[in-house]
């Protein structure tokens, strides 16, 4: 099978601007959307979408093409992702009782869907990044593995793990209070 972005990454190396854009095309909307996964903020995520991008290029000359390039700007965001994370670490979360009481009937399931975001927010952050990974990015587990730099074995184990810690969350009693 050719690998489409070799040559892509060939043409950009060679100083051709439209390859350079066919790549950000190719690949902007997943980073972002893994972003926002991360972030749950459509300015950060942009911002640190934007910044991937700025890192992968700024460093290009060094960059070796060894597998998919998609693979490589994930690691950068997933990167970018964390130091924001801990930048706004301190911030309180969101108050979903309050925040219920306050809502009419179809606004819950916004409620509900941040409700979901806290309780993942809770898992360990290993645990997490393979949540958004493998359900919000669709990859593959073998893909995973490459991004996060541990064992398919280690992989599966984790997303079986998070799976239970999730299963576990979600089933509290008061989940169901902001299904209906």
């Amino acid at each position: 099978m050719v690998d489409k972005d070799f040559f892509l990454i060939l043409r950009m190396k060679q100083g051709d601007e439209t390859a350079v854009n066919d790549f950000v095309k190719q690949y902007y909307g997943q980073v972002y959307k893994y972003c926002y996964y991360k972030l749950s903020d459509k300015y950060q995520a942009e911002d640190v979408t934007q910044e991937t991008f700025i890192n992968l290029f700024k460093h290009f000359n060094n960059y070796s093409h060894k597998g998919k390039a998609k693979n490589y700007l994930y690691v950068i965001a997933g990167n970018l992702c964390k130091n924001e994370y801990k930048k706004r670490k301190d911030l309180s979360a969101i108050d979903i009782e309050e925040s219920m009481a306050d809502t009419k009937e179809g606004q819950k399931e916004i409620v509900l869907k941040l409700y979901i975001e806290q309780e993942m927010s809770a898992l360990p952050e290993e645990f997490r990044e393979i949540i958004l990974l493998y359900y919000f990015q669709n990859l593959k587990i073998r893909e995973i593995s490459e991004i996060l730099g541990i064992s398919i074995s280690l992989v599966k184990y984790r997303l079986s793990e998070s799976k239970k810690m999730l299963k576990k969350m979600l089933d509290k009693e008061d989940f169901y209070e902001y299904t209906y």
